[in-house]
């Protein structure tokens, strides 16, 4: 897209140098001709059929209004009006296709929209079509998908990271000017660094999760993908607050619109968990560009501590136990009776119910139900799944303790860069360790932005690296201003999509 942010697009259809359908219709160009390239980016998996409608009765608002003088009143009211925005294919809207990226679910349409659907399209953006994930969200690297892997845009021999790859792509590659995913354990904050962009996961509740498709109810959240901190306030502040159809919602307390650069860095404190600085597993470059993000803190004045925080050790070990066991329970339902397809041989409910899950689940989900299952049996779930609860009780305690004392955690978002197409995907475990550093947020429920920080070196793919800045419950707004303040000067680090290799 010739306009790469929101602010941006805004101003150009409010002077008319652009239109709304001038941007569905790059977007749907732009989708055909990667459909048909040698390597296709594959992130978007449709787009929406009539969006042009959508945005022709966009251009007459702004046109109406142009006329009359009430411009700014308009865009006011409606601030997103006429904006394009990707949709992970686990979010409904209605009337379109939802299948999670799942067999199971093939030629599933959704009846209704979700609720952050509902409130971007009051405010007049265009939800123009659905992008690629992991099976049921369910993955590291957005290759398990029936749909087929979606590829990294900065190289495309690179995995996006996953699950919500393929929204991640969409934004990186310019096709959409901003996108929503969805994450359990860093789903969204992953794909946001492999790409270079910025993904935010919110507290707990702020983005109802009505509409969505649950994996693991406890901790899943929507999330927002864009090209800088701006981006990702306005839809925020469209989309925040409680939700009469889910419980869980929450009000964001300071949402607005924009944001300004943080400047009180001398009143910031940091701190750094001394588990992830000595975790064997992290990579040379990505603790290169972490330092030289500390160093950037440090020289703005803020105070930077390392903390010691053993109970992050079992982090991941109390995630996917509890993941995994409320998967198992959420996935019950996709029986051959109630959602999607059947394969029903008239040999009795039984095989119908095993038929249809053992050819409609792909192996990653059907490890994951396996291994919640075992958690949940009678003989475990006294020991497993309440110890995991337990542990998370305790670093939701820890670490708003640490909040008493600190404003943010500074860490980096995944311990690896984006790791070449296939080279993990036989090897659940080495996958499972990529959400390293982002699963204590999911487990305390607080937010965390994925920020652009730097590039890997030229031997190893000149790849981005994201770093991550987590505040505690509610503070989006500060981490997004703290991220803006970054952005002015580094400019997302100056990554460019590169063409194809």
């Amino acid at each position: 897209m010739k306009y790469k942010t929101i602010r941006e697009t805004v101003e150009a259809l409010k002077s008319g140098e652009t239109s709304s359908v001038a941007l569905v219709k790059e977007s749907k160009e732009t989708f055909e001709a990667d459909k048909n390239s040698a390597l296709p980016l594959n992130a978007f998996l449709e787009i929406y059929d009539d969006i042009l409608k959508s945005a022709e009765a966009a251009d007459q608002k702004i046109s109406e209004a142009r006329s009359s003088g009430s411009l700014e009143k308009l865009f006011d009211e409606q601030p997103l009006l006429g904006i394009p925005f990707a949709v992970k294919d686990n979010i409904s809207v209605r009337g379109k296709k939802l299948t999670c990226s799942s067999k199971i679910l093939e030629g599933y349409v959704a009846p209704y929209s979700a609720t952050v659907i509902n409130r971007l399209e009051k405010a007049g953006a265009i939800p123009i079509g659905r992008c690629n994930q992991d099976e049921f969200a369910m993955g590291s690297s957005t290759e398990y998908s029936v749909y087929g892997p979606t590829r990294n845009p900065i190289d495309r021999a690179y995995v996006s990271g996953g699950s919500s790859g393929g929204p991640a792509a969409a934004v990186a590659a310019n096709q959409a000017l901003f996108a929503l995913g969805t994450e359990t354990g860093g789903s969204v904050r992953l794909p946001a660094s492999y790409c270079g962009i910025y993904g935010l996961k919110t507290t707990y509740g702020v983005l109802s999760r009505w509409g969505v498709v649950a994996y693991g109810s406890s901790l899943d959240q929507v999330g927002i993908l864009g090209h800088t901190p701006q981006d990702i306030a306005l839809p925020l502040s469209v989309m925040s607050g409680v939700d009469f159809y889910d419980d869980t919602s929450a009000d964001l307390p300071d949402a607005k619109p924009s944001v300004n650069a943080f400047s009180d860095f001398f009143k910031l404190k940091i701190a750094v968990p001394k588990q992830f600085l000595e975790s064997k597993g992290m990579n040379a470059d990505v603790a290169k560009v972490f330092e030289e993000t500390r160093g950037w803190f440090e020289s703005k004045g803020a105070k930077i501590e390392v903390v010691d925080l053993p109970i992050l050790d079992a982090a991941i070990a109390s995630y996917y136990v509890i993941a995994l066991s409320e998967a198992a329970s959420n996935l019950s339902r996709f029986d051959g009776i109630r959602y999607g397809n059947r394969i029903d041989n008239g040999k009795g409910y039984d095989e119908l119910y095993v038929d249809t899950r053992s050819n409609g689940f792909g192996p990653e989900v059907k490890r994951r139900i396996i291994i919640g299952n075992y958690v949940l049996s009678e003989q475990f779930s006294g020991d497993t799944y309440k110890k995991g609860m337990s542990v998370r009780a305790r670093i939701q305690r820890e670490i708003a303790k640490l909040f008493e004392q600190f404003d943010l955690i500074l860490c980096p978002t995944c311990p690896t860069p984006a790791f070449k197409l296939g080279q993990k995907v036989d090897d659940p475990l080495a996958m499972y360790l990529s959400d390293l550093f982002t699963t204590f947020v999911n487990l305390a429920r607080i937010p965390s932005l994925s920020v652009p920080a730097g590039r890997t070196s030229l031997e190893n793919g000149n790849m981005p690296v994201g770093i991550q800045f987590a505040g505690p419950m509610f503070s989006e707004m500060k981490i997004l201003e703290i991220a803006q303040a970054w952005e002015n000067e580094h400019k997302g680090c100056g990554i460019p999509v590169a063409e194809e290799k």
